[in-house]
């Protein structure tokens, strides 16, 4: 027991006073002398101590004083104290010291807890704090009513308001102009996720990601809400970009296609409760293609946004307008009255197309051919109404004298010609992969000799059920579809497949005609006729191209280019239906052509016709001064075939000396008839060999 120095005797007041003291001030071991101090003080012992719980203490002295120190069943240490005979007031004394200070060191603890914990929490709270003000979010928390009640470092940033400048404050501040008057949802309950538009301390407004949360008290009572807002303004206008490239054509602005289809469905829904009439228009331009080709895609492009432009103009702005692609527009009409009324829209929107355009430099004309379908009864949806327009527009084009001042009604008969005209594209598509096609071959004559000096490979159509289909039936369609590139290779691929059977057959020589259309007149064809050549192993001389003036049209010095590739292969070219094309006679003796075909609507009228027989003559009389060999077709009787042999004409093809047959029927008389006439036996020998009227 440590011996404390003598202290002067205290009452158990003055003890109660200096426990408490000590308590408060002291910790650790002072403490502990201090409390054994007071003890031997107030009980006047010389050895006195304050042992605390979970010490060991060796020296007990015998006979000594202890006394637990206790509180509510905790026991913090105990005294002891000896040196004199004790009295049962000494012991009660004791005890009551024991308790005092129990009960302080109780308080104490207690009191030390409550101070930790509160540091913990104030620290737990200043590190969210710091959690918030680092995040990228914007986090605040209003009130019940909508008041700020706190404003972190991301809400400053976004916003550009500082906490002082914004708590305390209602929300509405924040909010733009034109939603003022908007009574939020999450005002009542939170837990909702939107988009909104927010105005900064700068006036900018931007589009913001808003997440709203309830903000409870203890009591799982609502008493606000928790904001976390993040700026999507990048993401709304890529969003925005993405919806104009969808729903709107990139040229000229108009909605597309897929946006007319919709806002037309829309309004027929109106028209569907109102029982009232719409109609849709299918505009087709005049001239642009040509226009495009020439000049060039800008100018067609610039063409098209004034066109558009103009368009617009000429409309109600509750008519809806459409750039469908290339050349077609598309207008619906809608609170109309009579369907009638479409016809007066149709020609002021052409009359608003008759004024030149000017595009870079150049005064340029376009018109529109139109067609018209009429809600309901031509259709109840935007899809079938676009498509009808379009059958009326085809044939407005087909049947109109001027073609800008076309406007056609849909009629039933209409779409029944269309979908014949699809069968027969589709049965086209069909027959190029399943061997439908063949090749006819017509005999070319000498005049002079009557010799066989070529043949025209002619493509006929072998269809299952109907049987021949008429080339005047499918050739244009293909023209017009595109097909006319595919058949065009294929009657490449056939003609020197079958010239090369008569190559090896030993047979003299003869060119094989083959047509070449303006499609596939690309840089890309003197290859191919080469390949196919050498994959044939044909001499170039069994072969010529028939090439029609529309293909020379354009871009001169490019067709050039591709005549004389071809010409360096040995193979001849023919310059087709020569007089009824717009080719510049200061560039024919720059074509390195061989032939010069006379069409057959010059050769019917000869010789009773003066202008026939006029035009026949000039073409041979040129084609003869250039060094062409001259050659007229549809030659179907004596007396044509004597005035061309009179105006000097080289070469005649036509039914009066042979018609088109197939390959095995051509080398039959080939061989029996054509190669042993004479030239006295020419006229005699074709009106044998074939029937009056073929």
């Amino acid at each position: 027991m440590s011996r404390m120095p003598a202290a002067a005797p205290i009452d158990f007041a003055g003890g109660s006073a200096a426990v408490c003291d000590a308590v408060l001030k002291l910790r650790g071991d002072d403490l502990w002398a201090e409390l054994g101090r007071i003890a031997g003080a107030l009980l006047a012992s010389p050895h006195c101590a304050y042992i605390p719980e979970g010490v060991l203490h060796p020296h007990m002295v015998e006979g000594a004083l202890l006394q637990e120190v206790r509180a509510d069943g905790v026991c913090f240490g105990r005294y002891e104290v000896a040196g004199r005979a004790y009295s049962v007031d000494d012991l009660r004394q004791l005890e009551a010291l024991a308790g005092l200070t129990g009960t302080l060191m109780q308080v104490h603890s207690l009191a030390q807890r409550t101070t930790h914990a509160y540091a913990q929490v104030e620290a737990q709270l200043a590190h969210q704090s710091q959690i918030l003000d680092q995040i990228h979010e914007s986090v605040l928390t209003l009130d019940r009513m909508g008041y700020i009640t706190s404003w972190n470092k991301g809400a400053e940033r976004l916003f550009g308001y500082t906490a002082l400048e914004a708590v305390g404050r209602n929300i509405l501040f924040l909010y733009a102009d034109e939603d003022q008057d908007f009574q939020d949802a999450f005002a009542e309950q939170g837990g909702r996720m939107m988009e909104v538009r927010r105005r900064k301390k700068s006036g900018e407004v931007f589009w913001a990601s808003l997440s709203l949360s309830p903000l409870c008290d203890l009591e799982d009572r609502p008493t606000g809400l928790i904001a976390y807002l993040t700026d999507i303004t990048e993401r709304k206008l890529a969003e925005e970009r993405l919806h104009h490239l969808a729903y709107y054509h990139e040229l000229t602005g108009l909605p597309n296609r897929t946006l007319f289809g919709r806002l037309v469905d829309q309004a027929l829904m109106v028209a569907q409760r109102n029982e009232s009439t719409a109609c849709v228009l299918y505009l087709d331009l005049n001239r642009f293609k040509l226009i495009n080709g020439t000049l060039g895609r800008r100018v067609g492009d610039d063409l098209l946004r004034l066109v558009a432009e103009r368009l617009r103009n000429a409309l109600r702005d509750e008519d809806v307008v459409a750039h469908l692609s290339g050349d077609e527009f598309a207008v619906g009409l809608f609170d109309i009255r009579q369907h009638f009324e479409a016809t007066t829209v149709a020609q002021k929107l052409q009359s608003a197309l008759e004024a030149p355009f000017l595009v870079q430099g150049h005064d340029l004309r376009v018109g529109a051919s139109i067609g018209i379908s009429v809600y309901p009864q031509d259709g109840q949806d935007a899809e079938t109404l676009l498509r009808m327009a379009d059958i009326a527009m085809e044939r407005a084009k087909e049947h109109a004298e001027n073609p800008d001042r076309s406007v056609a009604f849909y009629r039933l008969d209409m779409n029944q010609g269309m979908q014949q005209r699809m069968l027969i594209e589709s049965g086209l598509r069909h027959a190029l992969g399943n061997g439908e096609l063949i090749l006819h071959y017509q005999p070319k004559f000498e005049i002079g000799s009557s010799r066989l000096v070529g043949a025209e490979a002619l493509v006929r159509w072998r269809h299952p059920v109907r049987g021949m289909v008429p080339p005047i039936e499918f050739i244009p369609l293909a023209e017009s579809t595109g097909l006319i590139v595919q058949v065009g290779e294929w009657v490449l691929e056939q003609a020197c497949a079958q010239a090369a059977i008569w190559q090896r057959a030993g047979l003299p020589p003869f060119r094989l005609a083959v047509n070449v259309s303006a499609r596939e007149f690309t840089p890309s064809l003197p290859g191919r006729v080469a390949e196919t050549l050498r994959r044939y192993r044909l001499d170039p001389h069994w072969l010529e191209l028939e090439i029609t003036e529309s293909t020379l049209m354009h871009d001169i010095e490019h067709v050039i280019a591709i005549m004389d590739r071809i010409s360096a292969l040995g193979v001849a070219l023919s310059l087709d239906d020569f007089g009824t094309g717009y080719s510049s006679l200061s560039y024919l003796k720059r074509f390195p052509i061989d032939t010069l075909k006379i069409d057959r609507s010059f050769t019917t009228g000869i010789p009773l016709d003066p202008s026939d027989c006029a035009i026949a003559s000039t073409i041979i009389g040129m084609g003869r001064k250039l060094g062409h060999r001259v050659i007229a077709e549809g030659v179907e009787t004596l007396e044509q075939l004597e005035f061309l042999r009179q105006a000097g004409c080289d070469e005649v093809q036509g039914y009066l000396y042979g018609k088109p047959l197939p390959a095995y029927e051509f080398e039959k008389s080939l061989r029996e008839n054509w190669l042993l006439m004479g030239m006295g036996e020419a006229a005699s020998s074709a009106v044998r060999l074939l029937p009056v009227g073929q």
